[in-house]
């Protein structure tokens, strides 16, 4: 009997010791409460004691969350409409604000933050206009997005971690305007392109035909010289050979003209005792 006594009693401490201890875990934050009051909330991960009835504790995860917004139109500067796909990453920051803003709950933090960073987005598109969004760098668009929605999120108890755009698209009345443009404005620039190509082959070719004329001109110069400077060595040549035996070089002249005229039939008068005929007489 008093065996089960101790059984009991040991039983009955265990009980009680259970309900004094609870644990924290590395991705938990937690709160102890005591009749309903805060009392305690920065946790370290691992054993802690409460009273029993007295105090209760509740648990919140402090992994980082993805709130994945469904697309939503904003305006731009210029009054158009853009259809924006996002998602924002955050994880609770002071979770005793987090339980007494929104009660713990992700949904209705989800819902909160959701209006922020839509408002974040309206004020900062509606400072740049279509093609500024298109052409700025995102990661800019991102830090002013992160910066003004921080603050407020904070009064929520959440840490905005990342605000990423995921796609800017124009809706269907606005693309096609914003095409026709966009393919006027390229059909401009290859039309200029065109004009300064017409431009440069124009003047390539007026300078090859320059250097064409120049070239023909002075290789025309240099052969004539060249033919001249021949021609002279020629007469000269010829010259002195026809000094040193004049009479061979007659009669080598009178043989070539007697070949030229007698292969011809051409019919000719002369007088047999012109020149012509001189060496068909018979020399004595």
């Amino acid at each position: 009997m008093t065996q089960n006594k101790i059984l009991v009693s040991l039983g009955a401490l265990l009980f009680i010791g259970m309900m004094c201890l609870f644990t924290v875990n590395e991705t938990e934050k937690a709160i102890k409460f005591r009749l309903g009051e805060i009392v305690k909330n920065d946790y370290e991960p691992g054993l802690h004691f409460k009273w029993p009835i007295i105090n209760n504790v509740k648990k919140f995860d402090k992994r980082i969350q993805t709130m994945d917004a469904k697309p939503e139109r904003f305006l731009t500067a210029e009054k158009k409409n853009v259809i924006v796909d996002s998602f924002v990453k955050w994880r609770i920051g002071d979770v005793t604000t987090f339980y007494t803003v929104v009660a713990g709950d992700i949904d209705q933090a989800n819902l909160r933050l959701d209006q922020i960073v839509k408002d974040a987005f309206r004020g900062e598109f509606g400072k740049r206009n279509i093609k500024q969004l298109l052409s700025t760098d995102r990661q800019v668009i991102r830090e002013v997005l992160i910066k003004n929605a921080k603050p407020l999120a904070a009064d929520l108890g959440m840490e905005i971690v990342d605000v990423q755009v995921m796609r800017i698209d124009l809706p269907d009345e606005v693309s096609s305007s914003v095409f026709r443009r966009m393919e006027a404005e390229r059909e401009r620039v290859a039309r200029e392109f065109r004009s300064q190509g017409a431009e440069a082959a124009e003047r390539i070719r007026a300078d090859a035909d320059r250097q064409r004329v120049v070239t023909m001109a002075n290789a025309f110069r240099d052969a004539e010289m060249l033919r001249g400077e021949g021609d002279a060595k020629s007469a000269e040549i010829y010259a002195k050979a026809y000094g040193a035996d004049t009479e061979f070089f007659t009669f080598y002249r009178s043989l070539n003209a007697y070949k030229k005229t007698f292969t011809s039939s051409s019919m000719m008068v002369l007088d047999p005792d012109s020149d012509f005929f001189r060496y068909f007489k018979q020399q004595k």
